[in-house]
């Protein structure tokens, strides 16, 4: 992390016309060491903050799908929820899914009372499933499958795309920042009749990439869903603090 650098007399200062420009000093640090230098009388530097974003289509699926009973006691419900969502996942590896891309995220029983608040008047048992589906050719199919296979106790929780390698994606958007960063140091070094030196301290943070959600599904359906990956973004923001001479 950029250590921030005491401030001194400022010799050229510069307007700040751009939110990508942070500040104009006199201060120095050393990027490796992170150790303050003792700036002298015509240390300056610029910092600036550049961005950078680029996109790619989604190439995972992730599905998150509930079994849903209740009934008088427990162990009824426990054990129809338990039933159902088996059948789910024994459907969805004998149609192509690899069972290790198939996880068990919840297992709940909760008691009902009734309008008095005090009698437990049913159980209600719900087991949760989160199924990751590589071959987006089989996405409209296996979510089917979940819903025609556990037929009215399905419940779709949330659809969700991805992608599953971005280490490109990452070192593409952090060249674009850097690239970004350094365009702008640039103008304001020439903006004050300086030269642009060397990098002082470089400081990132990733942009978020959430995943791209999709509307529930219905419960229950005869027509394939209809699915559509779009496009993912992977955004940086990068910090840079350039020497100026």
């Amino acid at each position: 992390m950029p250590i921030a650098a005491r401030a001194t007399s400022t010799r050229f200062p510069l307007a700040v016309a751009a939110a990508g420009v942070i500040a104009v000093t006199l201060a120095g640090c050393d990027a490796q060491s992170g150790q303050s230098l003792t700036p002298g009388s015509d240390t300056r530097q610029v910092t600036v903050v550049g961005a950078g974003q680029v996109q790619g289509t989604p190439d995972t699926l992730t599905v998150n799908a509930s079994m849903e009973f209740l009934a008088p006691d427990a162990t009824g419900a426990m054990n129809q929820t338990n039933e159902r969502q088996k059948a789910v996942i024994d459907a969805l590896v004998g149609a192509g899914i690899d069972r290790k891309d198939i996880a068990t995220t919840a297992a709940d029983l909760q008691p009902q009372y009734g309008s008095d608040s005090t009698t437990i008047s049913a159980y209600r048992a719900t087991n949760s499933i989160t199924v990751t589906i590589r071959d987006l050719a089989k996405a409209s199919d296996a979510i089917g499958l979940i819903v025609s296979t556990g037929g009215n106790a399905t419940r779709i929780n949330s659809i969700s795309y991805s992608i599953e390698d971005d280490s490109q994606l990452v070192r593409d958007a952090r060249a674009r920042a850097f690239e970004d960063a350094k365009d702008r140091a640039a103008q304001y070094a020439q903006l004050s009749g300086l030269d642009l030196g060397k990098v002082i301290s470089i400081s990132e943070s990733a942009g978020p990439t959430p995943p791209v959600p999709m509307p529930a599904a219905p419960r229950a359906m005869e027509a394939a869903v209809p699915l559509e990956p779009g496009q993912q973004t992977v955004g940086f923001s990068v910090t840079v603090v350039w020497e100026l001479s």
